[in-house]
């Protein structure tokens, strides 16, 4: 399977998103892809709206299961989450857990007004919850045995990767 380029994906993200943005709007990634899309996503959105970076790991259901991920990583939000329009991103909508925890923990800070999802890549056929993006860069089915992972070289630059887990 060919993957298609992150950066293309993030351009036709940004040109769907651009006209739904309001001054209310504000962008919140999700750790890790989620807020390197994000930054990409950022300067081509709106280089002055507020952003910031969101960790799940505390909310994920999985939690007493798989135990703490090794790499925690703070949470920023320098804005106030109550009653704004939260544009929440990530890589990959997969299952729809990772979504439902960082609803959660957008909650624990505020009641946002609104929250709408942009996801990279949306895994068309494998949700566990009734979860769907409201922006998707591109819709795949991808084996059982296989994940897509975004990565990130030293020059910053992202690129998607098709990985057998099995």
């Amino acid at each position: 399977m060919n993957l298609p380029s992150a950066n293309s994906l993030i351009a036709q993200l940004a040109a769907t998103i651009k006209p739904t943005l309001t001054s209310n709007t504000v962008l919140v990634g999700m750790h890790t892809g989620g807020v390197w899309a994000a930054e990409h996503l950022h300067p081509l959105l709106d280089g002055n709206m507020p952003h910031g970076s969101l960790d799940i790991s505390f909310y994920r259901d999985d939690f007493e299961r798989i135990g703490l991920h090794a790499q925690v990583k703070p949470t920023r939000l320098p804005f106030e989450v109550e009653g704004r329009d939260i544009l929440l991103v990530d890589d990959v909508l997969y299952t729809g857990r990772s979504v439902r925890a960082a609803m959660n923990a957008l909650f624990d800070y505020g009641r946002p007004a609104k929250i709408r999802l942009a996801v990279l890549i949306d895994r068309v056929g494998d949700r566990q919850l009734p979860i769907a993006a409201d922006f998707v860069g591109a819709a795949l089915h991808v084996p059982g045995h296989q994940h897509i992972h975004l990565v990130r070289d030293g020059d910053l630059q992202l690129d998607l990767k098709l990985v057998d887990i099995s």
